[in-house]
């Protein structure tokens, strides 16, 4: 019996083991983005055309329902044209808001889909990793790139100063992950990193 509840303890040790190891993770990519913005885009870029790729090449060689194929091939399109402003993400622009769409059509479509025919685990876990979730995923890490990037002349016209700098960082506010995890860390762990001589 108490090894029965020794095994909970162990399991709720792990679980809190991973969760803290997946933020320390998505931390280190949010702070890799931020720094490497031209190399973020490169290779969100490359998976979506490897994305891109591996619908084809289901179309030509798996038995899938030709709307999973169409709006997967719409979801990368989207994707496409969220990276045409990048590091910059507006979030309710067209691109943005018909990513999100296409997102969550694709998962209905998908759980479908998987629900009438039988496919192996290892299978299903393949096709949502890599359509579903790659992409998306990097384009949320990425979210935090634009809080510190410089602005750009045709931001000027925003901004009734002549000063285009010091009003874009004192008015533009942070959105994203990194700002999650910054605000998280001030909230919870309140004057930790904060050095008083």
């Amino acid at each position: 019996m108490f090894l029965y509840f020794l095994s909970y303890l162990s399991l709720l040790l792990q679980v809190s083991f991973i969760t803290l190891s997946i933020a320390a993770g998505l931390y280190y990519l949010a702070e890799l983005t931020e720094e490497y913005t031209v190399v973020a885009k490169k290779i969100i870029k490359c998976l979506t055309i490897f994305t891109c790729v591996v619908y084809v090449l289901l179309m030509l060689f798996e038995d899938l329902s030709w709307s999973i194929i169409i709006f997967g091939l719409a979801a990368q399109a989207a994707h496409f044209l969220i990276l045409a402003e990048f590091p910059f993400v507006q979030f309710v622009s067209v691109p943005f808001l018909g990513a999100v769409t296409l997102w969550l059509l694709n998962h209905y479509l998908a759980f479908s889909f998987f629900r009438a025919s039988y496919y192996p685990l290892s299978e299903m876990l393949a096709y949502f990793t890599i359509c579903l979730w790659t992409v998306p995923f990097a384009l949320f890490v990425s979210l935090g790139a634009n809080d510190n990037v410089l602005p750009m002349q045709n931001e000027r016209q925003r901004f009734n100063d002549n000063d285009v700098v010091t009003n874009y960082l004192s008015s533009k506010k942070k959105v994203g992950l990194l700002s999650l995890f910054q605000y998280a860390k001030e909230t919870f762990l309140p004057g930790s990193g904060k050095k008083i001589f």
